[in-house]
């Protein structure tokens, strides 16, 4: 079993969507049974709340269930996932400075990206509709080819 970890910065925005797109493709893929899915955050701000409901409407309304309840990103996280795929370059270094040396492989989802052409998943949360239709476009795409790839 592959274990996949989503992260951002409070967990209620791009790392829930991402997992809810990752969980549907593989779930459309018959692939269930070979992975084990979850998103955190870099602060534990949002704990416990659901994701955005901006963000919640707009996943929704592309067949995306998100689920989970926000959770701050714990060392345990760094011994029970193979990868932490974390959504801009400040979550990646913030999740590098609390990596104790494990087994997981830190990495960001633009390297997954291949139709968009962006520096990071943006953080929708201070803008308009259109960004978190935008960050939905990104990870359809990077979860898309992260899926072919394990």
């Amino acid at each position: 079993m592959v274990s996949v970890l989503f992260v951002c910065m409070g967990n209620i925005c791009r790392s829930p969507t991402a997992e809810g797109v990752f969980r549907k493709l593989v779930f459309d893929a018959g692939r269930d049974a070979e992975f084990e899915v979850d998103s955190a955050g870099t602060i534990g701000y949002h704990q416990g709340e659901r994701a955005d409901p901006r963000m919640r409407a707009a996943a929704t309304g592309r067949g995306y269930e998100l689920a989970s309840r926000a959770r701050r990103i714990e060392l345990l996280d760094f011994d029970r996932f193979d990868l932490i795929v974390t959504m801009d370059e400040d979550n990646y270094r913030d999740v590098e400075a609390l990596n104790p040396g494990s087994r997981a492989r830190v990495v960001r989802m633009i390297d997954y990206c291949e139709k968009h052409e962006v520096p990071e998943v943006p953080d929708p949360y201070y803008g308009g509709e259109s960004g978190f239709h935008q960050v939905i476009d990104i990870l359809e795409d990077s979860c898309g080819n992260l899926l072919r790839r394990l």
